[in-house]
């Protein structure tokens, strides 16, 4: 009899938050380490929401156990905030609030999905989602798209993918490994595909603010009528207001589906904290002023680090219309010698450089794009520049 059931043990530990791990004791030993891992924006969370919070924690209200689906006024304010920024009308009843954007991923797809049932997942994809769409018991069927295609399909493509199993198109706009952005015609044909062959849609919206370069965010449900009821959105605050350690998301969706997660996550965790959810109403129902200061610094960044990766021998990398990552090809760097080694994988690529000289990347490896490379612009301007600029003296 195993030790640890096979159901956990098959789970893959996430690549980036591993990176970063290492990043971080190699820095705590005293290395110059530059990490371009983490998907975290390098601000502090606005000062009004800590404000809130504080306040929040002094209130012995919110020192009990509250409702498991999420204070009632932030559901409400979710909802009000989901037809300002998505052009969507939900009702309260119908959003989830919950332990962060994964924990809203893994009840959604433990809400949708039966033993054997298959999943559409484009690659490169973030990390979590096969291990979640394995967990609940699903079958996650890889679609690929590269570089030429600028990391988007098309329904032409997913055709060749379905089959009786499939159930659920998991669609992210903008992306995170790439940063590709779906046009408002690309989405819809997107969606009314889905709707026709009766899939149920996933969308990740926790990027739905950070768009550059005249680029814009389209939410799926409200440009595909034909999905009817069968869509799910998943979010959050961690990206648009720097709450990344705060920890609440939500889902959004049919009633039934919402119940469902609801009942799950009543066993599973109970409420989110209150505190934290205090902290994320005065974020969703406050002005995006400080998400737009934010998103002026990313897009400065964004364009630097293109640049200066292009400019490296063997780098090829386009221009990322979303999130906070850029997703290059290192291609024509593997087989050089690194050291005393001559990687041959973007995996041992990576592990050469954070060796040689101090830079944490994620290989593609861990996005089901070997031959990439995800560096997030969420840093520092002067280290996004010392690391990049490590990166050309290493490679050439």
């Amino acid at each position: 009899m195993n030790r640890v059931s096979n159901r956990l043990a098959a789970i893959q530990p996430s690549a980036t938050l591993a990176i970063t791990a290492k990043a971080k004791q190699l820095r705590a030993e005293g290395a110059p380490v530059i990490g371009f891992g983490a998907g975290e924006p390098n601000f502090a969370t606005p000062q009004h929401i800590v404000e809130a919070a504080v306040a929040a924690a002094q209130d012995p209200v919110n020192h009990k156990y509250s409702a498991a689906a999420g204070l009632p006024e932030l559901r409400e304010a979710i909802a009000a905030k989901t037809l300002r920024d998505g052009g969507i009308t939900v009702s309260p009843s119908q959003v989830q609030v919950t332990n962060g954007g994964k924990m809203a991923v893994f009840e959604a797809f433990a809400a949708l999905l039966d033993p054997g049932d298959e999943v559409l997942v484009p690659s490169p994809y973030w990390v979590t989602y096969p291990e979640a769409i394995r967990l609940a018991g699903g079958i996650p069927v890889i679609v690929p798209t590269d570089m030429s295609s600028g990391f988007k399909t098309t329904p032409q493509q997913l055709e060749a993918f379905v089959t009786e199993r499939t159930k659920v198109f998991l669609f992210v706009s903008p992306s995170n490994p790439t940063g590709a952005v779906y046009t408002q015609a690309e989405t819809a044909a997107l969606g009314a595909w889905a709707g026709e062959k009766g899939l149920w849609a996933l969308t990740d919206e926790i990027y739905e603010h950070l768009v550059y370069g005249g680029h814009s965010f389209t939410s799926l449900p409200r440009v595909s009528p034909a999905l009817e009821d069968r869509w799910v959105i998943v979010n959050g605050v961690a990206k648009t207001y720097a709450m990344t350690g705060w920890r609440v998301g939500w889902l959004i969706g049919p009633q039934d589906v919402v119940t469902a997660a609801t009942n799950f996550q009543s066993h599973a965790t109970s409420n989110v904290d209150n505190v934290a959810q205090r902290a994320a109403l005065a974020a969703v129902s406050g002005s995006l002023g400080d998400v737009v200061m934010m998103r002026e610094a990313f897009d400065r960044r964004r364009q630097t680090m293109v640049a200066m990766l292009n400019d490296i021998t063997g780098v090829a990398c386009t221009e990322p219309s979303g999130a906070f990552y850029a997703f290059p090809s290192f291609e024509g760097t593997l087989g050089r010698p690194i050291g005393s080694t001559k990687p041959a994988t973007t995996l041992e690529l990576a592990a050469a450089i954070l060796d040689e000289v101090n830079v944490a990347l994620v290989p593609g490896e861990a996005f089901g794009a070997p031959g990439y490379m995800r560096l997030s612009y969420a840093l520092g301007d002067d280290d996004l520049a010392e690391g990049v600029s490590r990166l050309a003296t290493l490679l050439g």
